[in-house]
C-alpha cells in the first residue's frame, strides 16, 4: 500500500482518480487547490469556487478519505497569471495550463506531497507513464480525444516517477460509467473546459482590467506597410485571427505579424499566414536531450492536428522545420514534440 496525495478539482475526473486509487488499496488523500486570489483579482477561479471544494470534500466523505484544502493563491499569480498578461503585452499567445502543471501542480503541490511523506501525486490527466530500462516515459491516454499529455511536456524524470495518472487506460465515457458504478456524486457534472482564473472566459476583459492602461490602440497595415485600419491594442489578437478586424479587402484577411516594439499589427492573404520553421529557446526533453537532428512529430497548439518535423538543435536552442507549412504558428504556444504516442519533450515557440 502506498500513500497518494490526489489533487482534486471536485470534477468527475479527478474524483474517479481518487476513487480508482481507494479501490486499488492505496492510503489516498485529497487536496484541493484554492486560488481565492486578492481582492484586487474581482475574480472567483471556477475550479475552486465553493461549489467545488464543497463537491471535493463530499467525493471524498464518500470514499472515506482525508480532505485538505490549500490556498495557493499567491503561487497562481506568481507563476501562471503575471506570465498569462506579460507575455499578452508582448504580443505572444500563452498556455497557462501548461505553466499551471509545471509549476503548481507537479511542483509545489508534489513537493508538498513528499513532505507529507507522500509517495505520490495524482491527478485526473488523460495520459499515461511507462517505464523502459531506467528512464519513464510520458505517453499519450487511451483516449486520444481527450489526450491531455501536450500540457504534461515539462515533467522531468525526477517528478515523473512520483506521479500517478490512473485515468489513462480509460476513455472520458468510461470514466463516467466509472463515477456512477461507485456512486460518486459528481457522476454527471459537466465538464470545464475553461481558463479557472478568467470569467467567463474573457482573456481581454481580464487583460483590460489588470494592465493598468498599457493596452493601446495602434495601426493595422499591410505586408507594404500600408496603413489600412486601427486596432484596440496588440494583447487582444493572435496570429492567424481573422475575426473582429474591421477592414474590408475584399477577401478574406488574416493577422500574419503582431509587432510589440512598434505597437502595428500586419494582416494578409492566408497563405501569408503559414509558417515553415520556428524556434524554440531553451527546449525540454523528458528523457536525454537531443544532440543531433532528428525527425518527429508537433503540435503547435493543443487541437492542431500533428505534423512531421525535422529537429535541428544548436546551442540551447532548437529549430524545428515543418515538413508542410502551418496555419498560425503562434508566438507563445507550446510545440510538443512526439515519436508516435510518447512524449519526447518540447518549449515555447519563437519565430526568432
Amino acid at each position: 500500500m502506498k500513500r497518494v496525495v490526489v489533487a482534486m478539482s471536485g470534477g468527475v475526473d479527478s474524483s474517479v482518480a481518487a476513487a480508482l486509487l481507494k479501490e486499488q488499496g492505496h492510503e489516498v488523500v485529497g487536496i484541493t487547490m484554492c486560488f481565492s486570489l486578492p481582492d484586487a483579482y474581482r475574480i472567483k477561479p471556477a475550479c475552486c469556487g465553493r461549489q467545488s471544494i464543497d463537491d471535493a470534500r463530499r467525493v471524498a466523505h464518500k470514499l472515506g478519505i482525508k480532505h485538505y484544502v490549500l490556498n495557493f493563491s499567491k503561487h497562481l499569480k506568481d507563476k501562471v497569471i503575471d506570465d498569462f498578461i506579460s507575455e499578452y503585452l508582448k504580443a505572444r499567445t500563452p498556455n497557462p495550463c501548461v505553466r499551471c502543471n509545471q509549476y503548481l501542480k507537479f511542483g509545489i503541490l508534489l513537493r508538498k506531497a513528499l513532505s507529507l511523506d507522500a509517495d505520490f501525486i495524482a491527478t485526473g490527466h488523460y495520459a499515461r507513464i511507462t517505464k523502459s530500462g531506467a528512464k519513464y516515459v510520458l505517453r499519450k491516454g487511451k483516449d486520444r480525444v481527450k489526450d491531455q499529455s501536450y500540457f504534461l511536456y515539462q515533467l522531468a524524470q525526477d517528478q515523473l516517477k512520483h506521479i500517478l495518472f490512473p485515468l489513462g487506460n480509460y476513455t472520458k465515457q468510461q470514466v463516467r460509467n466509472l463515477a456512477r458504478k461507485f456512486g460518486l456524486p459528481v457522476a454527471d457534472k459537466p465538464g470545464s473546459q475553461e481558463i479557472c482564473f478568467l470569467p467567463g472566459d474573457d482573456y481581454r476583459e481580464f487583460l483590460m482590467a489588470h494592465t493598468s492602461g498599457k493596452i493601446k490602440p495602434g495601426e493595422i497595415v499591410d505586408s507594404r506597410g500600408r496603413v489600412l485600419g486601427k486596432h484596440e491594442g496588440i494583447a487582444f489578437y493572435t496570429i492567424g485571427q481573422r475575426e473582429g478586424l474591421g477592414i474590408a479587402c475584399g477577401y478574406p484577411v488574416y493577422i500574419t505579424k503582431i509587432d510589440a516594439k512598434n505597437n502595428r499589427i500586419t494582416i494578409g492573404n492566408k497563405e501569408e499566414v503559414h509558417g515553415e520553421w520556428f524556434i524554440v529557446n531553451n527546449p525540454h526533453f523528458i528523457g536525454s536531450p537531443i544532440k543531433k537532428k532528428i525527425a518527429a512529430h508537433v503540435k503547435i497548439r493543443y487541437n492542431h492536428k500533428e505534423t512531421p518535423v525535422e529537429i535541428i538543435p544548436f546551442g540551447k536552442k532548437i529549430k524545428v522545420a515543418l515538413k508542410k507549412p502551418q496555419f498560425a504558428v503562434t508566438p507563445g504556444q507550446s510545440a510538443v514534440f512526439y515519436n508516435k504516442d510518447v512524449v519526447l519533450g518540447g518549449g515555447i515557440i519563437n519565430l526568432k
